[in-house]
């Protein structure tokens, strides 16, 4: 192992489950494509795809939300990318996690989380995963329907509730959710009066304005509608709401600037009267997407006039799934590490439009269409950034391609 980056909070992150197991390889700011460079060399037999986590960009995402929105504990959404090095390294940085199902709150657990840090934010759960939920201390979950409440009385009645509505603007969102979850304003009251009936502790609201959101005008309708309803809450009797719960959407860079700009004001306008608020979201995404790079090899390549196609191998059943049920926008560079190994990077060298296609037998993997490349060959590499976010985790093994044997090599930047 490289020396310790400074950033990496003493070392936390390099003790932390997960992590502590395995080897990190200390590399410069934008030292990721040398890394790769060395681990391509090292894989001349196998030349299998492969992902670089930067624990070094997971801290400096850490820093970044804690400086901007320090009022509000960000939850993990476990499901946007599980890696367990990933949720051991936000574990030992001090986030809490967002859980969806029994599994993923076990693999939370595994890392010697305690349950009080875990959200299970599924609106609709299955029975024997409540009763698990239960067994295991997770006391805070969602519910946005009366047969949900009915279910949650029966198997964890001393569980805390959190109302989950319906953001009234999830336009600007690539994958909005409000079609299948949150209560309308109109359920609201009677909600809360069944929750009431069941002698169930309704402790707060939450909502989503949906996954990479554009729109970071979304918050301000959903906090002030969120403020609706502790004031519902309130009419009816019931103990003081305190927990908001602000949801996920978030993406770093700009649109994440804004998007705290946006909600800090909201807060100041609507709950300033709320002492003891505790405000609350799920980032997946904003974490995961940006810390990972894939590396895929070049399998097969056809010359048609101008006209380069290549065949990789990883697609759309793969990590580039994320195209399809993610609506992503996708983007590589060349490695010519086996046709230019003194110029692996083809700088300066003349482009095709060419056509990136997975290694599956379906004409829907293709990857890339008018894509400009150098002249590659097999056995060079394509190397695919802010690859984290709902890539693996949604990958099949379709035509025997498995996306789950995908290694995943950890390297940390220092941001300093």
């Amino acid at each position: 192992m490289g020396s310790i980056p400074k950033n990496l909070h003493d070392g936390v992150v390099l003790g932390a489950p997960g992590v502590k197991e395995k080897r990190v390889t200390a590399i410069s700011k934008n030292g990721v494509t040398e890394f790769m460079l060395s681990m391509i060399s090292k894989k001349e037999e196998t030349k299998e795809p492969f992902y670089v986590l930067d624990l070094g960009e997971v801290t400096a995402l850490m820093d970044k939300w804690t400086l901007t929105l320090p009022m509000v504990r960000p939850f993990y959404a476990v499901k946007c990318n599980p890696d367990p090095a990933l949720l051991g390294s936000l574990a030992a940085l001090g986030s809490n996690f967002d859980c969806a199902s029994r599994a993923e709150i076990e693999s939370v657990l595994s890392l010697g989380v305690s349950p009080n840090r875990i959200i299970y934010a599924n609106p609709c759960k299955q029975e024997s995963h409540i009763k698990y939920a239960a067994s295991v201390g997770v006391n805070l979950t969602t519910f946005d329907a009366k047969e949900e409440l009915d279910k949650i009385r029966k198997w964890h009645s001393k569980c805390a509730l959190l109302i989950r509505i319906k953001a009234p603007d999830d336009s600007g969102a690539r994958c909005p959710l409000g079609t299948k979850y949150g209560a309308l304003p109109e359920e609201v009251t009677p909600l809360l009066q069944a929750a009431q009936a069941a002698r169930l502790d309704v402790v707060g609201v939450s909502f989503h304005i949906g996954s990479g959101a554009t729109h970071s005008r979304a918050y301000k309708g959903a906090i002030a509608s969120a403020k609706s309803v502790f004031e519902a809450a309130a009419r009816l009797g019931m103990p003081r709401m305190k927990i908001l719960n602000i949801g996920g959407g978030f993406t770093a860079g700009s649109q994440f600037d804004e998007a705290a700009t946006a909600i800090k004001s909201a807060l100041q306008a609507c709950f300033t009267s709320e002492p003891g608020l505790t405000v609350i979201s799920e980032p997946g995404r904003f974490f995961a997407e940006s810390a990972f790079t894939l590396a895929t090899t070049i399998i097969g390549k056809r010359v048609r006039g101008d006209l380069r196609e290549y065949w990789i191998n990883d697609g759309i059943y793969g990590s580039m799934n994320c195209i399809l049920y993610d609506h992503a926008t996708i983007t590589c560079t060349p490695l010519a590490c086996n046709s230019n190994r003194a110029n692996p990077t083809c700088k300066g060298l003349r482009t095709y439009s060419s056509t990136v296609f997975g290694p599956t037998c379906d004409a829907l993997d293709t990857v890339l269409t008018g894509h400009q490349l150098p002249e590659l060959q097999v056995n060079d590499w394509l190397v695919f950034p802010n690859m984290g976010a709902y890539t693996a985790a949604a990958g099949s093994s379709f035509n025997g391609f498995n996306t789950a044997a995908i290694l995943t090599h950890l390297a940390s930047s220092n941001m300093n």
